[in-house]
């Protein structure tokens, strides 16, 4: 019963419409994207892919390079 009248309180005040009008200028924005095509898709994944572990790497070197010099100080 409480969402019945939230549901006509909303549609007094005219969200349900704003809600509506929001939904449908959204799908029509989504029908004028360019997807990519499954090759396109494959080959992006492949350079997120070696990316990530390229900075994985990279992180690791640095932090395990400031852990040594950092104990080299210290001591």
């Amino acid at each position: 019963m409480v969402v019945g009248v939230a549901f006509g309180l909303a549609w007094y005040k005219g969200y349900v419409v704003r809600a509506r009008a929001y939904w449908d200028g959204t799908m029509e924005e989504l029908r004028k994207c360019a997807w990519p095509t499954w090759d396109e898709l494959k080959g992006s994944t492949v350079v997120v892919s070696i990316t990530i572990v390229l900075l994985g790497v990279f992180c690791y070197a640095v932090d395990t390079a400031f852990y040594y010099l950092v104990r080299a100080i210290t001591l």
